[in-house]
C-alpha cells in the first residue's frame, strides 16, 4: 500500500470530485492521504475532510506564500492541533521565490509566521510540515536557532526541490525528506541524485496535488491515485522494486505522523 503524505483535496477542482478520487486511490493502492492546510480559513473545509473519511488526515497551518489572510497565532494553531485527526502543523516555511521588487528584510512576515509554528509544534510534540523555495538557509536558521534541544522539533521538508548540501542540513536536523512528482521529470537531474542519497528510513513520498503531476501525467490535475508513479520512480533510481519503496514510506508515515494510529 502506498501513501500520499502531502495533497490539497480541499481545493478546486479535487474537492468536487471526491468520490472520484477516492475510487482511483483504492484501484492505486493508496491507503492514506495527509490532507494540508494553508490558511486559517480553509481549516475547517480541510478538518472536515478528515473527520468524513476514516485513511484521511489534516495539517493546520498557514502557508508562507499567502497574504491577506488571517495570521495565525500560537494559540490558534494549538487550539487546532488539539482536535481530532490533526496530526500535523504546517504547511509552514519560508518562500522567497516572487521577491518581486521586495527585499529579504521586506519578509520578515514570513520569518515571524515560521516562527510561531515552529513553536507551536514545540508545545504539540506534532511534526512541521515544511514548505522552503529560494530560502533555505532561513528556513535551516530558523529551525535551528528556533526549535529547541535537539530532535524537540522534527517533521518533513515536503515536496523537495532543494540541494543535496540543504537534504543533508534537513536530515542532520532530524527531518523526513518528500518527493513529489518533480522527482519523475527529465530535467530534474540533481533531485533525482538527492533521492538516492535519502536513507530509506527517512524517505516520504507525496503528489501535493493537484499540481505537479508525475510523469506520465505531467500536465494534468494531480491526484493522490498518481502517488505510486513517485514510488516506482525513487525505486527506479535506487535499485529497488516500488513495493520496498511503498513499505518504507508508508512505515516512515506512521512514524512520523504517530498521531494517525491513535
Amino acid at each position: 500500500m502506498f501513501i500520499d503524505s502531502h495533497c490539497h483535496l480541499s481545493f478546486a477542482p479535487l474537492r468536487e470530485q471526491l468520490s472520484e478520487i477516492r475510487q482511483a486511490m483504492q484501484e492505486a493502492r493508496v491507503s492514506k492521504a495527509l490532507c494540508i492546510c494553508t490558511t486559517l480559513e480553509e481549516f475547517e473545509s480541510v478538518h472536515a475532510l478528515a473527520l468524513a473519511y476514516d485513511n484521511f488526515w489534516c495539517s493546520v497551518g498557514v502557508h508562507p506564500d499567502n497574504e491577506g489572510v488571517r495570521e495565525p497565532t500560537v494559540q490558534d494553531l494549538l487550539d487546532r492541533a488539539g482536535l481530532p485527526r490533526v496530526v500535523a502543523i504546517g504547511e509552514t516555511g519560508l518562500d522567497y521565490y516572487r521577491l518581486g521588487d521586495r527585499s529579504l528584510a521586506d519578509m520578515q512576515w514570513q520569518r515571524d509566521r515560521f516562527v510561531v509554528h515552529i513553536e507551536a509544534a514545540r508545545l504539540t510534540g506534532l511534526p512541521l510540515v515544511v514548505h522552503t523555495r529560494s530560502a533555505s538557509s532561513d528556513t535551516l536558521a530558523l529551525l535551528r536557532s528556533q526549535g529547541g534541544a535537539q530532535g524537540e522539533v522534527g517533521g518533513v521538508f515536503h515536496c523537495f526541490t532543494e540541494t543535496l548540501e540543504v537534504a543533508r542540513a534537513a536530515l542532520d536536523l532530524g527531518f523526513y525528506i518528500s518527493f513529489s512528482g518533480i522527482v519523475t521529470f527529465k530535467s530534474a537531474a540533481d533531485l533525482k541524485e538527492v533521492a538516492r542519497f535519502v536513507p530509506m528510513d527517512r524517505l516520504l513520498i507525496e503528489t501535493d496535488s493537484p499540481y505537479l503531476a508525475p510523469v506520465p501525467f505531467r500536465g494534468k490535475v494531480n491526484s493522490p491515485a498518481y502517488v505510486p508513479w513517485v514510488a516506482r520512480e525513487i525505486a527506479q533510481l535506487r535499485g529497488l522494486n516500488e513495493e520496498a519503496v511503498a513499505a518504507a514510506t508508508a512505515e516512515n508515515f506512521l512514524q512520523l505522523f504517530s498521531k494517525t494510529a491513535q
